[in-house]
Formats: structure tokens, C-alpha cells, sequence
């Protein structure tokens, strides 16, 4: 199967409402392990797996500024929740036999690597899935913007963005049933159309890089895989 594959090193960016499930708040150990199977299926079909979650089910930072946080403060909290998160999807991963490491972009030694970039490729190398906890390590950056950032240090061929529905649309699918999906957007379109795929400073980077971006639906069994082929429903968004 390794020769039908499009891609052989990617990140898979995750939002941390993806682990919530039918939950209002925190982490379903039902959906992370099938998470958990899903990135198992593609290591074992031969492509290099990294990871970046976001924090949304536990703590996220702008909600907290509005409740009066300062912004520092309050960023710290959100990038001390993905550690959470990614401890999370690391034991799901290691029930599954898929080895794993989480590094921090803050050293947290106690409980995962701190991240140092030749290690985190030699990692993947070897057949191992790393996830990058903790952002950028800056306030101020959304785990967006780290998610290009770690794919361009990774020298990753693709940025999959798993999300609650199957591709990018003109509008929100759920609630306008005319809602038309792109099957492929340019960087431009994405920035010039404020279509909140990712942050804008994380679309510019993915662009700066040339690096792919493929939006699809995390929530449909086997999506994950199928994409890697060209074969699941996906936007990709390119030069």
C-alpha cells in the first residue's frame, strides 16, 4: 500500500474539541483511542506521523481574557492543557503498540521530552509518533500557528487538519443546508475570503513553505487513511 501514498511524513492537527466527543467538557477516552486507531493504521501503512492539539476541551486562552485573564497568563493555562491532551492521545497510541513520544516546546521533564527538533525527526524515523505539546512555547501564538510551524521544522509534505466536518465550505454546513465545500482553495483564498480554516499567521507560514494543507472530517472512520491516498473527502489548500 506504501506505493499509493501521497505523503510520507505529515502533521495531523487536532482541535481539542475533537476529544470531547458527545461531552460538553474534557477528554473522552472512547474517541481518543479511536483517534489512537486511526494514526495506527497510517504509521503501519509506512507514513511518518507527528501531531499538535489544541486545548479547547479544558481550557481555552481567549475565553479566559475575556473573563478577565491576562493574556499572558491565561495562554499559559491553554498550553498547559495540550500537555494534557497530548499525555492523553500518547497512552491511547501506546495501548494500540504504536510507540510514542510527546515533546514540550516548555520543559516539563517529569512527565515529556522537551523539544529539540533532530530528535523529534529521528523519532519518526525510527517509526514513532511524537506529539508537540505546549504550543510554540509563546503566548500570543495559537496551536494553529503551531501546527506550521513544527510541519515546516519536520520538513512534513502535508498539514492534515482533522475537524468536525469533511472539507472546507462557503458557510457553516450545519446550519445552511446550501452550504457549497471547495474541493481545493489557494493560501490566497483562504486569507483574502477569512474562511477561518486556521489562523492567518499559520496560513501564511503553510504558504511561506509550500506546504499542503488537507482539511477533513477526524470524526469519519478511516478518513484519516484514505486522504494519505487521495481517496478520502477532503479541500486540500496549495499554491
Amino acid at each position: 500500500m506504501t506505493e499509493d501514498l501521497q505523503y510520507k511524513r505529515v502533521l495531523l492537527k487536532l482541535s481539542g474539541e475533537a476529544l470531547m466527543g458527545d461531552q460538553n467538557y474534557g477528554i473522552s477516552p472512547k474517541v481518543v483511542k479511536r483517534i489512537a486507531e486511526e494514526v495506527k493504521t497510517v504509521v503501519e501503512m509506512g507514513t511518518q506521523v507527528c501531531l499538535v492539539v489544541g486545548a479547547g476541551n479544558i481550557f481555552r486562552g481567549m475565553t479566559g481574557v475575556a473573563s478577565g485573564f491576562d493574556r499572558t497568563s491565561a495562554d499559559h493555562m491553554g498550553m498547559l492543557a495540550t500537555v494534557m491532551n497530548s499525555l492523553a492521545l500518547q497512552n491511547a497510541l501506546e495501548q494500540n503498540g504504536v510507540d510514542t513520544r510527546v515533546q514540550s516546546a516548555f520543559p516539563i521533564a517529569s512527565v515529556c521530552e522537551p523539544y529539540i527538533r533532530r530528535k523529534a525527526i529521528r523519532h519518526m524515523e525510527k517509526g514513532r509518533v511524537v506529539v508537540f505539546a505546549a504550543g510554540t512555547g509563546n503566548p500570543f501564538f495559537t496551536t494553529d500557528s503551531a501546527a506550521a510551524l513544527r510541519a515546516a521544522e519536520m520538513n512534513c509534505d502535508a498539514i492534515l487538519k482533522g475537524t468536525q466536518v469533511d472539507g472546507v465550505y462557503n458557510a457553516d454546513p450545519k446550519l445552511d443546508p446550501n452550504a457549497v465545500k471547495y474541493d481545493t482553495l489557494s493560501y490566497m483564498d483562504v486569507l483574502k475570503n477569512d474562511l477561518k480554516v486556521m489562523d492567518a499567521s499559520a496560513i501564511s507560514l503553510a504558504r511561506e513553505n509550500n506546504i499542503p494543507i488537507l482539511v477533513f472530517s477526524i470524526h469519519e472512520p478511516g478518513n484519516f487513511a484514505k486522504v494519505l491516498l487521495g481517496k478520502g473527502p477532503h479541500t486540500k489548500i496549495c499554491n
